[in-house]
């Protein structure tokens, strides 16, 4: 097994990057976009095409995200931790359906190596970084969905440091979940006593 440098700052970025997440702060999404572009060079050599594109997508929403956190609140301030509601969340479960097929014929003529799981761990990563741009504790439903796809995708593709990552956000995910629930039930008690 030779280790790839792009996969090796993969790691490294994509670590931090989920660790400051579960800390809901800001500082993931320039390091989330350090992330992306060491993870675009590396799925593109691994014929993962959507997992490449997807980075680039990650980008722009990366940007976005970081805009949101900073003055996409009340009065332009700093967005805080919030529920999607139910409707929101549904609506991201029925879209997963035909963005995951659509995308796996495009990918399997493209000649991706796993069209279908490819595609699956698009739609759900999608899904999850629109929530995480809007701050909603759902965001961490839809990352761990997706890592528990990662996971067995990238092993079998030989990518076993990648793999292990994936391992460790499914685990700070669940933090994640954890500590935002935690934050948000924190923030509901301050404005009750205010």
């Amino acid at each position: 097994m030779s280790l790839d440098w792009t996969e090796l700052l993969g790691f490294a970025t994509g670590a931090a990057c989920v660790a400051l997440t579960v800390r809901a702060s800001v500082w993931n999404f320039p390091v989330g976009i350090a992330n992306n572009v060491f993870f675009l060079v590396l799925f593109a050599g691994a014929r993962l095409y959507a997992d490449a594109a997807l980075q680039i997508v990650f980008l722009a929403l990366g940007a976005h995200g970081w805009w949101q956190w900073l003055h996409g609140g009340e009065r332009r301030g700093r967005r805080e931790i919030r529920s999607a509601g139910p409707r929101a969340v549904a609506l991201t479960v029925a879209l997963l359906v035909p963005v995951t097929a659509a995308l796996t014929l495009v990918l399997a003529r493209a000649g991706d190596s796993a069209p279908f799981w490819d595609a699956l761990t698009t739609a759900l990563s999608l899904a999850a970084q629109w929530l995480l741009n809007t701050k909603r504790i759902e965001t961490w439903w839809f990352w761990i969905a997706a890592d528990l796809v990662y996971v067995p995708l990238y092993l079998a593709k030989d990518l076993y440091l990648t793999g292990a990552v994936y391992v460790l956000f499914l685990v700070m995910c669940l933090a994640g979940l954890r500590a935002w629930r935690r934050e948000r039930t924190d923030l509901g008690r301050a404005a009750v006593a205010v």
